[in-house]
């Protein structure tokens, strides 16, 4: 099985703005070719709106949010309603099973993996986040603790996946400092981005904050930016 590193969310109710949020990186989408290595057919769980779907591969995407389903691009992948949990395809239906910023939503991690499994033939592929980094973004790090608390414990561990994978290729991916997707860590150099609103609507993470602490971080982001205390704390991001 191959991984690259670097709770269930209600996706309906992020709707259509998010893929306008969420533009895929090319240098992300070679890193995620790389690893599909020899495929020839794809599964991609938890599929949201496609991004990353490698479009020269046989592709089924599976998605449980009808709204992500609803704002793909015309000529994406087909599209499956269903859960990582219970994939509907038989065993050893496709070359690679894969999963983009995607197992932190699962209701069930070992369930979800264990189908990954089942239903691939050669490898799995995902694209994760290592919680043992937490301390790397200085926004969740200054502002926004609840963020890095949830995900302590939501986004599993590299040994975490090996228990459930077995031996794991563990590959890093750099998240450039111009990087076009707009996950929570991608404005890392670019700290007024957090202040925008539709930026943060492209953030799952941002979803589940209250609006008031929400607001409390933009202030303190926005005066920290204005007396030059956020270069000051930060001087090696810009």
């Amino acid at each position: 099985m191959t991984t690259i590193t670097a709770a269930y969310m209600n996706y309906d109710a992020l709707g259509a703005g998010y893929r306008r949020a969420r533009v895929p990186d090319p240098r992300i989408a070679r890193r995620i070719n790389e690893a599909l290595g020899d495929a020839l057919s794809v599964v991609n769980v938890g599929a949201g709106t496609g991004a990353y779907e490698p479009r020269h591969l046989e592709v089924v995407a599976v998605e449980p949010s009808a709204a992500m389903i609803a704002a793909r691009s015309p000529g994406s992948a087909p599209a499956i309603k269903a859960c990582a949990e219970s994939l509907p395809f038989p065993e050893a239906s496709f070359d690679v099973a894969l999963g983009v910023l995607t197992v932190h939503h699962w209701r069930d991690l070992d369930a979800g993996l264990a189908e990954m499994c089942r239903v691939a033939r050669k490898r799995v592929v995902l694209l994760t986040w290592d919680p043992e980094f937490d301390d790397a973004l200085w926004l969740t790090v200054h502002y926004v603790p609840r963020i890095r608390e949830r995900d302590r414990i939501n986004y599993p561990t590299m040994r975490r996946l090996a228990s459930a994978l077995g031996e794991l290729s563990v590959a890093p991916v750099p998240i450039p400092h111009d990087c076009s997707d707009g996950f929570l860590g991608a404005w890392w150099r670019r700290p007024e981005a957090y202040l925008d609103p539709d930026v943060r609507a492209g953030i799952s993470s941002f979803s589940r904050v209250a609006p008031d602490e929400t607001a409390a971080l933009v202030e303190r982001l926005r005066r920290d930016l204005e007396t030059g205390e956020w270069d000051r704390r930060s001087p090696a991001q810009r």
